[in-house]
């Protein structure tokens, strides 16, 4: 039993120390993320914000070959010329809406599950459409087997939002559109924010802010200059 007993132990310690490791890479990636925003002339994310980047395991959601990289500040592909955003552009998108954890939020364009694990854990409950069939299967797979259950997915256009749980809180779309769709402004709650990337693959993308005021008026700030890939689906 001692000898059984010694060797369960000797094959948990490279699991601990891989933990370990992740924790100690995801606290610095926090810091590289809190810097970059000051470079880039951001107001200081959320403690909120940065601390859910802390705590969400980025290594979770990319492919195997991109384990090693899950730490660095800059996108990965996660397969159907698909990727996962920039931990900085997540915390920013992320900070940009002023999450509450009454909100109910609608995310375009799952991916593999990152941007919706991290909201996630900032509000009550997240609604995300995924175009592509096998990213919004494993996706959903995924995010059910790490304990997300305030995740709801399906496969679908999200051009069109989900009308069946509107109005949202908020909107955040993950890819490019050549302009913001009307479907997502009318499913946004009176006072709720959207944030979205508008522009061609080849062209100027802008990250932008829109605010909903109570009478329905739509204001819209210019947040930077972003690179997504772009939205798809039949409009």
């Amino acid at each position: 039993m001692r000898a059984l007993l010694f060797s369960v132990l000797i094959l948990a310690m490279p699991a601990l120390a891989a933990d370990d490791e992740f924790a100690a890479r995801r606290a610095d990636l926090v810091d590289e993320v809190r810097l970059y925003a000051g470079y880039a002339g951001d107001d200081p994310f959320s403690d909120a914000v940065l601390g859910v980047i802390g705590t969400v395991e980025r290594h979770r959601f990319v492919p195997r070959g991109q384990v090693r990289y899950a730490y660095e500040n800059r996108p990965l592909p996660i397969g159907h010329g698909q990727t996962i955003s920039q931990p900085y552009i997540v915390a920013l998108m992320t900070d940009l809406l002023e999450p509450d954890e009454t909100d109910v939020v609608l995310e375009v364009g799952t991916g593999s599950g990152y941007q919706a694990a991290v909201l996630a854990g900032l509000v009550d409950h997240v609604y995300s459409i995924e175009i592509i069939e096998a990213l919004a299967d494993s996706a959903s797979e995924r995010l059910r087997r790490l304990g997300y259950d305030n995740v709801t997915t399906k496969l679908g256009d999200g051009y069109y939002g989900w009308e069946e749980h509107a109005p949202f809180d908020s909107i955040i779309v993950t890819a490019a559109a050549s302009h913001v769709p009307p479907p997502l402004i009318g499913q946004l709650k009176p006072g709720g924010k959207m944030v979205i990337p508008v522009g061609g693959r080849f062209m100027t993308q802008l990250l932008l802010l829109l605010e909903k005021g109570d009478d329905g008026e739509i204001v819209t700030r210019q947040i930077g200059a972003v690179r997504f890939v772009p939205l798809t689906g039949e409009h």
